[in-house]
Parts: structure tokens; C-alpha cells; sequence
């Protein structure tokens, strides 16, 4: 018998048993609940239902059965603790579904797969409370920390409900409700705010870690051909955008097109509203970069959000020097071939004379130095895994690590899941509760043309050398 169990009546039912599987061990489906001499809905409305408080409940089900480990003999994956199982079967936990919540499951996955950013939440402290700072802030952060830490820990899925509850707290956008059903949201956003408040809540020393993770300086020409006017801008932002077009169908054309916009503004020389041009570059680069498609767009004819279903490939290796300003190109030139050099080793070839002369070498390390205090230093919230490695520089090579597609027309229906690459290199598809094994090769055919799951979001890791190396 269980005693004090809470009952939030704005959520689901469904909701309410995903709490009794974390309780008993007794899944959703085996429950049976009597409420009114008549069985609990996963769908009843709760208000017409009267329950009180302090009210019994009966619940009947058959747990999960617990397997003993034998006495002699090999030992199974079942008879293991959980978290050895976690270890066994290589990947973490799947999350329950609890009402149109795929896009927070999938964001969260993604997430979840950044060792770095686990270590960081792993030594976040309990909210403190105080009138001076933002309790649902600190609430969510230890939420995520605390999701983190359940999804390492389990085998089964887990119920995310404390963090979803932290979560419509903070950001009442997802907490909106069409017909008494909570809405889709698109997963972008949970994306961006999720990092955004970490980044801004969380205490370290070394304030600028999170951004070093996720964020991706820009440096922009606005001019106005017209009349000659130019000025330049920098800005800082999670996510690149590629966008689609009739002309697009690789990522690097995507990218090429979603670095340039148009951008009104008052003309100083004309004294009116004019329309100038913005050509970005990349000036500094993070340890993860994502990339948004641009799918989805507002159809004024029909007053209502349409995707755009044509195929975009991906590669499982972007790189992105292209992209990047003249002085960011200078600063990736060592590493870049010190890493030529190291895979050149591998297949049996000789290395290049990187540098020309002691002239150019000191220069050129003092450039790689320079640009690893923002990208590579890591000796303050300990961004690379192995601790002995405390800088390493970027290359502007990237590694494939997660995909979030999006299935269906509607960015406010459909589904979404989650295809992330493990630390063994397997990829495990995590569709809401159902961890689904799948293979390399499956994960570039998410790339659209069909009315199947489609990338939407992609997450790569940097390729980086150590430090050491360009001494």
C-alpha cells in the first residue's frame, strides 16, 4: 500500500500510471485501476470523476518480473543490476510519451547524448531558495539533471513528468491546449530555450563553457548596394539554418543560402526604410553544431504552417571551412593538417612539412592558442571527457552524433523521434519509450523526399587535435 500519492488532475490519466510504474514496477498497460466501481480511462477527464482528497485507490497488474540471479553458471543481462544492464545493452533509457510530448522526448535524447553538458549538470547544487532568483529556472536546470541521471540509471522507460511540469512552468508555450489536448510543439524552440537556460543558469566560474559547447559566432557584412553603405555585425546563435529551396539539395547548398538574408532597416544617406544585404561568415566555432532545416513556413492562402517535404542529403562528415571567415580559416589551418597528417598515418602515407619555418610556426600557434581560449579550453567546467586532455583545437571538421526528424505535413501534429549515435558508435532510433537498434547506413536516408520521418534537426560533434600536437 502506497500512501500520499499526488494526483495533478490537469494532466492525463496515462499520466498517473506512468507514476505508479515508477511506484510498483507495474507498466501502464497491466494496470487496472478502479475508481467509481468502474476502470480508469487513459483518456477520462478527472473532473467528472470526483475524486477527493485522501481517497483510496485500488490498482491491480503484474509487475515486471524479476529474474534471480542462479547460484553457479553464466550470468544473463536480465540477472544483472540495472545500471550493469544499462552498460550491457549500450544504450540509456527510453521516455514515456505523456501526451504529445515526443518533441520534448526527442529534444531531450539529443541532448542527453552530450557527455559533456551530463558532467556539467551532474555538479549543478539544489535550487536555493530566494527572492531574488528565478526558482523556476533553477527548478527546471535540476530537473534536467535529475532526468539526465534516471536515463543513465535505467533500462526501462522513464516517466519525465517532474521535468515536463518544470518545463510548462518556465515556458508556458508548451503548456497550450487545443480542445483539452496539449498541442505539438516544435522541437526547435524546446532545443533553444533548453539550452539558452542552462547556459544562462548555471553557476560557473567560467560562465562562456556552455556557449563554447553550443554557440557559433557569426560576422556579418549589411550593406546596401545602392548607395555604398556598409557596416559589419557580429552575433551569437545555437543553431545554423539550412534552407530549402528548388535549388537545394544538400546541406551545403542549404547552408550557403541560410547565411544569407536580407534585412530592413533606415538608410542613414536616404533618410527611408531600405532593404540591405547580410552575408555571414563563421568566426568562431563550437565543440556541437546544429543544424535546423528549415521546413516549416507560413502558407498565407491557406492561414496555417506547410512543410516542405523535398529531399535534403546530409553527410555523416560536414565540414565547414567554407563557411567560416578569413580569420577563423587561418586559425584551423594547423590543426586541420595536423589532423590530414594523423589519418594519412593511419592508411600508411607520409606526413607533410606543416609548418614552413619557426617564423611561421610562431605565429601560427599563437593564432591556434588564441582561438582554443574560446573553442578548446576546457580546464574550468572540464568539457572533454578524458581529463588529461585539457585543451584540444577545433579543425571545422564535424562527425554526425544525432538526427531529430519530424514526421508528418504539420509542425503542430505529426511525430518526432530521435536517432543518436552511442559512445560504442552504435545508432539507437529513440522513439518516445521504444529504443530501436538501427544501422549507419540508415540514418543519411532520413533526408526527406517522401512522407516519412525526415531530418529536421542534425547535431554534429567536432573532430579536434590535441593541443600538444602543434608543439
Amino acid at each position: 500500500m502506497f500512501s500520499n500519492v499526488e494526483i495533478d488532475i490537469s494532466q492525463s490519466p496515462y499520466l498517473f500510471k506512468c507514476q505508479l510504474y515508477d511506484l510498483t514496477g507495474v507498466p501502464p498497460e497491466r494496470q487496472k485501476i478502479m475508481v467509481k466501481g468502474g476502470l480508469l480511462r487513459d483518456d477520462a477527464d478527472w473532473s467528472k470523476l470526483g475524486v477527493k482528497e485522501g481517497q483510496k485507490l485500488m490498482m491491480m497488474g503484474t509487475a515486471d518480473e524479476i529474474v534471480n540471479a542462479p547460484d553457479k553458471g553464466p550470468v544473463f543481462a536480465e540477472d544483472m543490476p540495472e545500471e550493469e544492464q544499462v552498460i550491457h545493452v549500450g544504450h540509456s533509457a527510453g521516455l514515456f510519451n505523456l501526451g504529445n510530448t515526443c518533441y520534448m522526448n526527442s529534444t531531450v535524447q539529443c541532448l542527453h547524448s552530450v557527455p559533456e553538458l551530463k558532467s556539467a549538470l551532474i555538479k549543478y547544487p539544489p535550487p536555493v531558495r530566494s527572492n531574488e532568483v528565478d526558482q523556476t529556472s533553477h527548478l527546471l536546470t535540476a530537473a534536467t539533471r535529475d532526468l539526465f541521471n534516471d536515463l543513465d540509471k535505467n533500462v526501462k522507460p522513464v516517466a519525465p513528468m517532474r521535468f515536463l511540469t518544470e518545463l510548462r512552468k518556465k515556458y508556458p508555450q508548451f503548456a497550450q491546449l487545443h480542445n483539452g489536448v496539449y498541442m505539438q510543439q516544435v522541437c526547435i524552440i524546446c532545443n533553444s530555450e533548453l539550452i539558452t537556460l542552462v547556459a544562462a543558469d548555471y553557476p560557473l566560474e567560467d560562465t562562456d563553457a556552455l556557449e563554447r559547447l553550443f554557440g557559433v559566432d557569426l560576422i556579418s557584412r549589411v550593406h546596401y548596394p545602392e548607395s555604398g553603405e556598409e557596416s559589419t555585425e557580429t552575433e551569437s546563435v545555437y543553431s545554423l539554418k539550412c534552407h530549402i529551396s528548388q535549388e537545394v539539395n544538400h546541406l551545403h547548398e542549404g547552408l550557403k543560402h541560410g547565411l544569407k538574408s536580407e534585412l530592413e532597416k533606415t538608410s542613414p544617406s536616404l533618410g527611408r526604410s531600405a532593404l540591405y544585404l547580410k552575408d555571414s561568415r563563421i568566426n568562431d566555432l563550437p565543440r556541437y553544431l546544429t543544424i535546423q532545416f528549415v521546413r516549416f513556413f507560413w502558407k498565407r492562402e491557406s492561414n496555417q504552417k506547410a512543410k516542405i517535404l523535398r529531399k535534403v542529403d546530409y553527410p555523416l562528415e560536414l565540414d565547414v571551412y567554407d563557411f567560416c571567415s578569413d580569420d577563423l580559416r587561418k586559425r584551423l589551418e594547423v590543426p586541420r593538417q595536423i589532423l590530414r597528417d594523423e589519418e594519412g598515418k593511419k592508411l600508411g602515407l607520409k606526413t607533410s612539412d606543416r609548418i614552413s619555418g619557426p617564423t611561421d610556426n610562431d605565429v601560427k600557434m599563437a593564432e591556434v592558442e588564441a582561438s582554443s581560449n574560446r573553442s578548446g579550453d576546457s580546464s574550468n567546467f572540464q568539457l572533454v571527457e578524458d581529463a588529461s586532455e585539457k585543451e584540444k583545437a577545433l579543425t571545422g571538421i564535424y562527425d554526425l552524433v544525432a538526427v531529430l526528424t519530424h514526421k508528418g505535413r504539420s509542425a503542430d501534429s505529426g511525430h518526432y523521434v530521435a536517432w543518436v549515435k552511442q559512445e560504442n558508435g552504435k545508432w539507437i532510433q529513440f522513439d518516445d519509450d521504444d529504443p530501436i537498434p538501427q544501422r549507419e547506413e540508415d540514418i543519411t536516408r532520413l533526408s526527406g523526399g517522401r512522407d516519412w520521418h525526415m531530418a529536421y534537426i542534425c547535431m554534429y560533434k567536432a573532430r579536434d587535435v590535441p593541443m600538444q600536437s602543434l608543439h
